[in-house]
């Protein structure tokens, strides 16, 4: 893939951030897409090697603390490769022995979204091969345009998405359009690291480890240096906690793990 950050730009058109470079706003989705598409076959080992596997636990105790329960109704945004999808797969579909899983009614369901047709399709393989058949669903669509009817989901989630997602706000809106009343929704993402004596080895590992590591297993440096600078570029936790309150959302609040690296922000829907 080119190095997503030698595109040309239109100056004369509104702009929005790509990493650290302004483009226009009509171009970033498009961006995006062709980092998400050059990184999809490689994207979970890039996590566990730039984290050191740590990203697992944090989408444990993402879903673990996200209180949903056999029969909900789930939409996870940005899916990608699945893992999300997974886990909740395994707390909201009834097992075949229960007895109220006669019931088909009584079923929870998953519906893994993302904008990323490769990443789409990585992620409906993998869960495929897992036996994870019934009780998914998958749906190529734009956070901020979603094609669900109002009031549809018990739970909405995103994890490490949104900050790639143009219109932020608007995602969020729909977020809080489709969640029915009483729903919740939870952002998994990178934020702002607290500790400051932390700060110059994180931006290490971000700037000089990262793009290295993609360089040499996923032989593209420039995408996952966009990432780094994306994580950069994201609102940190107050910022984003008032956005959800500006998008309608009620009882918001935030959870930093591991420092502040990443966050879980929550919502509800009244």
């Amino acid at each position: 893939m080119n190095d997503p950050t030698s595109k040309p730009e239109d100056d004369s058109a509104p702009t929005t951030h790509f990493g650290y470079r302004d483009v226009p706003v009509a171009e970033k989705q498009k961006l995006v897409g062709e980092v998400f598409t050059s990184v999809a076959r490689s994207y979970d080992r890039m996590n566990d090697l730039m984290s050191l596997g740590v990203h697992r636990l944090w989408k444990r105790y993402f879903v673990g603390t996200s209180g949903v329960k056999r029969g909900d109704a789930v939409l996870d945004l940005a899916g990608g490769t699945g893992d999300i999808a997974a886990l909740l797969h395994e707390r909201v579909l009834r097992r075949a022995q229960d007895r109220q899983a006669r019931d088909e009614r009584d079923n929870g369901r998953v519906v893994l979204g993302d904008i990323n047709g490769d990443m789409l399709s990585v992620g409906r393989d993998r869960l495929i091969d897992r036996g994870l058949v019934a009780g998914i669903d998958y749906v190529q669509c734009n956070a901020e345009k979603l094609p669900f009817p109002d009031r549809s989901f018990d739970l909405v989630t995103i994890a490490f998405g949104l900050r790639n997602v143009t219109d932020k706000p608007a995602a969020l809106r729909e977020m809080h359009r489709v969640l029915k009343i009483g729903g919740r929704a939870l952002v998994l993402e990178f934020s702002q690291v607290q500790a400051e004596w932390f700060k110059p080895i994180y931006d290490f590992h971000s700037f000089q480890v990262l793009p290295r590591l993609g360089k040499l297993f996923a032989r593209d440096a420039g995408s996952y240096r966009y990432l780094a600078e994306s994580i950069r570029k994201h609102p940190p936790q107050e910022e984003l906690k008032a956005m959800m309150e500006a998008a309608g959302f009620a009882r918001c609040g935030f959870r930093n793990l591991s420092g502040g690296i990443v966050a879980i922000h929550s919502g509800y829907s009244v």
